[in-house]
């Protein structure tokens, strides 16, 4: 499936996502400390991130209905918590950025999302704004963009 992508999970944790490994479920002819791998799937999109007075918004669109369905319904269950992004470049996570500085709302747009991430605070909507053109920027450089809401992955993409 194209809209789709895999991750391991347990690489996750380096990202910050704290997901945890499977632990301790065993396979019939596996070796004892051999781990399952502990994979997830999640929607793939086209993301664009743009500066704005106070913070950043950021737009995930899906080509796939069936892929817009379920990011859409990841952020409506992770309402409220911290949004995060990881900058990855094949495979490896290359940076992070939290949104803790800011409050994070997210609307449904017709085949996707909108996040929106903002501060009343001059200086922390500043720090909001550089994370995006730090973003921006490795976006632009080949790097994909994994978001995050509450440690949990909600969708991949590249603009």
């Amino acid at each position: 499936m194209d809209t789709m992508m895999s991750m391991d999970r347990g690489t996750m944790n380096t990202m910050g996502a704290g997901m945890g490994m499977n632990g301790g479920s065993m396979m019939p002819n596996m070796m004892p400390g051999m781990m399952m791998p502990n994979m997830m799937m999640m929607p793939r999109c086209t993301m664009t991130m743009e500066k704005m007075d106070g913070g950043m918004k950021v737009m995930c669109r899906c080509e796939d209905e069936m892929a817009a369905s379920m990011m859409q319904s990841m952020c409506q269950m992770m309402a409220g918590s911290m949004c995060s992004f990881v900058m990855m470049m094949n495979g490896m996570p290359c940076c992070s950025c939290n949104m803790m500085m800011a409050t994070t709302t997210c609307e449904m747009m017709e085949m996707g999302v909108m996040m929106t991430c903002m501060s009343g605070d001059a200086k922390m909507a500043s720090m909001v704004q550089c994370c995006c053109d730090c973003m921006s920027c490795m976006m632009d450089s080949g790097c994909m963009c994994c978001m995050m809401m509450g440690n949990m992955p909600i969708c991949c993409g590249t603009k």
